[in-house]
């Protein structure tokens, strides 16, 4: 397996040596937005704290903020004293000021997209760049064709004056029809091989340990198919709203939001075959394989769930309904809950249903896969002994808390032979000295090398929309969503589906 598995800020022929990227631009647009200011700013510090940034690097922050370079320099520094993990150093950041340049301007500003080109041409000839820029697209998806058309007319996209690198962040596109659309704009752009879309969690440690806890351990592979497995569950539950994401979020809803990424990639890593080699060509054949045989089943009442969060208390305060937050239309049908059933037609999961559930508003934020275990067929146990036995399952935890549950039964200290669920707990943070880097740090450095493993094709994307699509063409011809409380883990409706097919939700 590359050594950049298993330390992916390290260089695989030393790995006492940082993975350096070599002189470029990073161009961000929506540079004061959410995302940039908590995740990509401070991991960009990061990045330099930690020596993986060249000394000819640059930032250019695009965006509409009447800004001097000055002005934006300090917008950057706030947001990496807020936000970076590494301890804030004054001697590293003012390397990385001396590498910041600001373009004010909106996506459809002409003269903008001109300054941004005067900029890049005149950092190129004072910084040694030589025309190697990447162009982070941390924007709402709505203005993705705009910005992408607007480098293309203004002759920064030429592959031949160094190399051009698109960052786009999910949704690509609203449904398959939206997704082919929109990349027939990127590809007008960019080569395939130049487009990088990013799904953060497959920047985690946890993600990517998923893969070495399947094939690098001998006693879990033999049991990880349909022969032992009931079922499998993959959650991502958030504790929060929509907060101040109204014009985003109505219209694109849970499903859209994060099932047809997040979900389904982690899905696809669940389930997939060993490939050849752990090179981006491989590992994507095994899982457009595995999305190429998922469906879900044809009756979307019994087998999808979706809901709305009421009214409700979380973390002990009272919270409001999504229908009363702040920009949201009191009639809308988008969904904060999502659950669906997805089968998976071939030799190893026939029969195993994988569940896939995401929502606001609920008790805890929390992501996990967790593999359901069938019952051992003929238990020797008196009932009242085993009352407080529930299945074996292995949990692989994503966040908060990185690591590994496995859940089984054990006997009780005593002279009855009762026996109960116990849990046996790997946890990163206690494991390891190492500190693991920020998913963002990871996927901006491999956009900056050029080291596409961890990043989902058109071909992906387009077959996630294949199988999502008719589960939103339902919801959509059928009303409201169920409205569920506030800090609780859902709809009934939810519940329901489950316990159809003789299953019920794990507590995480």
């Amino acid at each position: 397996m590359n050594e950049n598995w298993l330390n992916p800020l390290r260089d695989d022929s030393d790995l006492r040596l940082p993975r350096v990227a070599g002189s470029c631009v990073l161009v961000m647009f929506g540079v004061t937005g959410d995302l940039a200011r908590k995740k990509l700013l401070p991991a960009i510090y990061d990045l330099a704290e930690h020596g993986a940034l060249p000394p000819g690097f640059g930032l250019v922050g695009f965006a509409r903020r009447d800004w001097s370079k000055e002005d934006f320099a300090k917008y950057v520094r706030d947001c990496v004293i807020e936000g970076s993990r590494t301890k804030f150093r004054e001697e590293v950041w003012q390397q990385l000021e001396a590498c910041l340049e600001f373009v004010s301007g909106a996506f459809d500003d002409e003269q903008a997209f001109a300054n941004l080109k005067q900029t890049l041409n005149d950092y190129d000839a004072s910084h040694g760049t030589g025309g190697n820029h990447a162009f982070y697209l941390s924007i709402p998806p709505k203005f993705f064709e705009l910005v992408i058309t607007q480098l293309n007319q203004h002759d920064m996209v030429d592959q031949s004056k160094g190399w051009k690198r698109a960052i786009i962040e999910k949704p690509f596109g609203r449904d398959l029809a939206s997704a082919k659309e929109l990349n027939d704009v990127v590809s007008a752009a960019f080569p395939t091989e130049s487009v990088f879309r990013i799904d953060h969690y497959l920047g985690k440690e946890t993600v990517q340990n998923l893969m070495a806890f399947r094939f690098a351990n001998a006693m879990y592979e033999p049991i990880w198919d349909s022969r032992y497995i009931s079922h499998v569950q993959i959650t991502m539950a958030e504790d929060i709203g929509i907060g101040g994401r109204a014009g985003y979020y109505d219209g694109v809803g849970a499903a859209r939001d994060v099932i047809q990424n997040h979900l389904f990639q982690l899905l696809a890593l669940t389930a997939m075959e060993e490939p050849n080699t752990f090179n981006a060509r491989d590992l994507r054949l095994e899982k457009e394989k595995v999305l190429e045989a998922s469906s879900v089943p044809k009756d979307l009442a019994a087998h999808t769930a979706n809901g709305q969060y009421a009214a409700g208390w979380q973390g002990g305060r009272p919270v409001s309904g999504f229908l009363e937050e702040d920009g949201i239309d009191p009639n809308s049908i988008t969904e904060t809950f999502a659950a669906i059933r997805v089968d998976i037609d071939n030799r190893r999961w026939a029969g195993v249903p994988f569940y896939l559930r995401t929502a606001k508003r609920m008790p805890r934020r929390t992501t996990e896969i967790a593999l359901n275990f069938k019952r051992i067929p003929h238990l020797g146990f008196d009932k009242e002994n085993i009352k407080d036995l529930g299945e074996n399952a292995l949990v692989m935890r994503i966040q908060p808390n990185e690591g590994i549950d496995m859940n089984f039964g054990a006997k009780v200290p005593g002279s009855t032979m009762d026996i109960r669920n116990v849990r046996m707990d790997f946890s990163y943070l206690g494991s390891f000295t190492e500190s693991s880097p920020e998913a963002y740090e990871r996927l901006i450095l491999d956009v900056l090398l050029g080291d596409p493993p961890l990043f989902p094709q058109q071909n992906e994307v387009e077959l996630s929309w294949k199988i999502l699509d008719p589960v939103l063409d339902f919801w959509s011809d059928n009303g409201r969503p169920e409205q569920y409380e506030a800090g609780t883990w859902g709809p009934q409706c939810s519940y329901d589906m489950l316990a159809r097919d003789g299953f019920e939700w794990r507590r995480p």
